[in-house]
């Protein structure tokens, strides 16, 4: 039967609209900035992408001040929707240079005030850690040695030789000890002690790998006084060749011996996709991405919901007065810190 071309035209347009309608549109894109060290699990970030249909495509920007560096730099025509990674060593800067926007998240209202150091909520805490000294249990136990368990025993004739820490200019945690030291002896005092350390034999190296990994004596080296992490000793016992009852280490928490990170989002200024953003800061700081945080990045939720692995809840000591100095006295005095450092330290 002949059928008129504009009829078969017809046709042809009515199914191309049913197959629209039936096909799902194209993902949008979320672009969120962060430092090398951002994890998630793959199953948490489906979650998200199949929830709000977006893709987010993650840009690893280097260390922390690497990547700070780059959102500033790039503030005018920003690199990315949100930024994740600044933490309170490099808080004021960010803030300073206005790359974020404020953002208010509803669930702000399940974090203690105690980690939002940003009245206006331009940038949202999301995780912490303490950076503690550590110790080799067994090498104390043998010798029949109490270990150190303040800052001032460090520089006692009996832990001559012992500790071991990372180079401040080079090195995160290496930076917050540094910061531990003045915050508990003051800008006055700071340098005497760590003159004392240099004289107790302190071994310095510019990394947290070469210091726990190589030179600690838990992982074969001589030194069984470490920088590294109140999380370390939970996570010796996770990540056990074989099971262990308990760690082999142990974490140096009195007052003022760690110095706490807290970790921040925000949404980059001039973002073309605020809504996005928005729910990802939401996501972010939600139970599911926080119960992610520990065994994905090392550091611990601020959201008062989230349930840490039993694990954790064992073996973990949380310091009951770390040291903490204000954001903007940090940014003030980062670089005068860490030169007078060297100059005492590496000369």
């Amino acid at each position: 039967m002949f059928r008129p071309i504009w009829l078969s035209y017809l046709v042809l347009w009515g199914i191309s609209l049913v197959l629209t309608a039936c096909t799902p549109p194209s993902p949008n894109t979320l672009k969120v900035m962060t430092h090398d060290s951002f994890a998630i699990s793959d199953s948490v970030l489906k979650q998200f992408e199949d929830q709000h249909r977006v893709k987010v495509q993650f840009l690893k920007s280097g260390d922390t001040g690497t990547a700070v560096n780059k959102a500033i730099l790039s503030k005018d025509v920003p690199l990315a929707d949100v930024f994740y990674g600044v933490d309170n060593t490099f808080l004021s800067r960010a803030l300073n240079e206005g790359i974020f926007e404020s953002y208010a998240s509803p669930i702000l209202a399940d974090i203690p005030d105690g980690f939002k150091l940003d009245q206006e909520n331009r940038a949202l805490p999301v995780d912490f850690g303490d950076v503690c000294l550590n110790y080799d249990k067994s090498f104390f136990e043998e010798r029949d040695l109490l270990p150190p368990m303040q800052l001032e025993d460090l520089l006692k004739p009996e832990y001559k030789g012992m500790l071991v820490a990372e180079n401040p200019a080079t090195s995160s945690p290496g930076l917050a000890f540094l910061l531990a030291t003045i915050a508990h002896y003051g800008q006055d005092g700071y340098l005497n002690y760590w003159q004392g350390l240099v004289e107790n034999d302190l071994l310095v190296v510019n990394d947290w790998e070469t210091a726990y990994r190589v030179e600690f004596s838990r992982s074969g080296g001589t030194r069984p006084i470490v920088v590294s992490y109140g999380s370390s000793p939970p996570f010796e016992v996770i990540y056990a060749e074989s099971p262990v009852s308990e760690p082999p280490t142990a974490a140096i928490v009195s007052d003022d011996a760690c110095f706490r990170q807290i970790e921040f989002v925000g949404i980059l200024t001039g973002t073309q996709n605020r809504k996005m953003a928005e729910a990802w800061i939401d996501f972010m700081l939600s139970v599911d991405f926080q119960e992610d945080l520990p065994l994905q990045m090392y550091v611990f939720p601020v959201n008062q919901n989230a349930k840490l692995d039993q694990t954790f809840s064992k073996y973990l000591a949380v310091p009951e007065n770390p040291a903490m100095i204000d954001p903007q006295v940090i940014a003030d005095n980062r670089e005068t810190w860490i030169q007078a450092w060297t100059e005492t330290v590496l000369r």
